[in-house]
């Protein structure tokens, strides 16, 4: 009869040995507390694209139990917003921690969150807790950087409350009304 197998002690003991310059362990804490930027969230797209990229980080690819989230359990737990989780997703340019906590309003109210919605159903809180104009080395042009902290529940995760973070770079708002206003003017005779 055959026996199953846990990789995971293997795993552990190989992990540290295949971090390298150009493979830095990501900060997840960080990344989840919005104590990150765009550039480090940017920079796990490899992991999220590959499977075996996340396993070799130590995280295991999850069933996918909400089409807007790639969900992961970690070999080993991170603490986060003062909770200790195996579990995160990521979702468009954030990244969250899924914490066993039933009710999101009392993270949220530690955090001095934001009210967004708060029906019995459904709970959203955020702030901004970063907006700096950055200058794109590519191109010159001046942009916002952003983060968001959030906090929500859903209802694909009974129990448990999302805490992560949101990160964008977008032009500020002047320029994108100069922007849309380009094209129009480019078609008007002169």
């Amino acid at each position: 009869m055959l026996r199953a197998l846990s990789f995971a002690p293997l795993l552990a003991l190989w992990l540290p040995l295949t971090a390298t310059a150009q493979d830095p362990r990501p900060d997840l804490a960080a990344l989840i507390e919005c104590r990150g930027d765009l550039g480090q969230l940017a920079a796990l797209a490899p992991v999220l694209e590959d499977p075996l990229k996340a396993v070799a980080l130590g995280w295991e690819p999850l069933p996918q139990a909400n089409m807007f989230m790639s969900e992961y359990r970690l070999l080993a737990p991170i603490r986060v917003f003062g909770h200790d989780t195996q579990h995160i997703a990521f979702s468009g340019g954030g990244v969250v921690a899924l914490l066993d906590l039933p009710d999101p309003r009392p993270l949220a109210k530690q955090l001095e969150l934001e009210t967004a919605i708060d029906t019995p159903a459904k709970a959203m809180f955020g702030k901004e807790v970063r907006s700096e104009e950055v200058r794109d080395a590519a191109t010159g042009k001046v942009l916002i950087d952003s983060a968001v902290l959030n906090v929500s529940n859903v209802s694909s995760h009974p129990d448990k409350t999302l805490a992560g973070c949101s990160y964008s770079q977008d032009l500020p708002e002047e320029d994108v009304e100069d922007e849309a206003e380009a094209p129009a003017q480019a078609v008007q005779p002169g």
